[in-house]
């Protein structure tokens, strides 16, 4: 009986383990890292942004919140995927808190323009707060809550449960620094 109880618990835990987007994990050196995934435009420039913070271990550029699988980036302009220019972010959270990426995040985008970012526009290039966890999730709305008292107009920032995120082509990773620039436009 115990057994099977056993099986049962860790079958269980499994699916779990696979089916869960975790905000935190561990690197090499055994220290906990946690993870946030912000769109709020080109992600060239939000990815630079978000680079160079100190706390900041990695980012990557890629598409997340549609539903075409494996989509690269001339698909995604078509505006048919539903997917958006998304900056996956792995920090140290003693060093850099989610509410300051998500301060950063507010303050360097307009998230009361629906699908457009200065020249920009489509829906790829809409506003969305993922998250991996509840924790992540409240604060993200809390944010949202506060920071709607600093615009005119309603903000149009969606904040989403964190789903598949597909890598951007290498040509867009890094893509300002590789060109010695720091700002899109």
């Amino acid at each position: 009986m115990f057994s099977r109880i056993f099986i049962f618990c860790s079958i269980l835990l499994l699916g779990l383990c696979i089916t869960t987007k975790f905000a935190y994990s561990t690197n090499e050196g055994g220290q906990t890292m946690g993870k946030a995934a912000f769109a709020a435009g080109c992600f060239w420039g939000v990815e630079e942004r978000f680079r160079t913070l100190k706390g900041v271990i990695s980012t990557k550029v890629g598409y997340c919140g549609g539903n075409y699988p494996n989509p690269d980036y001339q698909t995604v302009c078509t505006g048919t995927t539903n997917h958006a220019e998304t900056v996956e972010i792995e920090y140290d959270p003693k060093i850099i808190s989610y509410n300051e990426l998500l301060k950063v995040f507010w303050t360097n985008h307009d998230p009361t323009t629906p699908n457009r970012q200065g020249p920009d526009f489509g829906t790829q290039y809409r506003s969305i707060i993922f998250y991996f966890n509840k924790d992540q999730e409240k604060l993200a709305q809390e944010s949202k809550v506060k920071m709607a008292k600093s615009f005119k107009s309603p903000i149009v920032t969606e904040i989403l449960p964190m789903g598949e995120f597909y890598d951007a082509e290498e040509y867009h990773q890094k893509y300002l620094l590789k060109h010695g620039q720091n700002v899109c436009h």
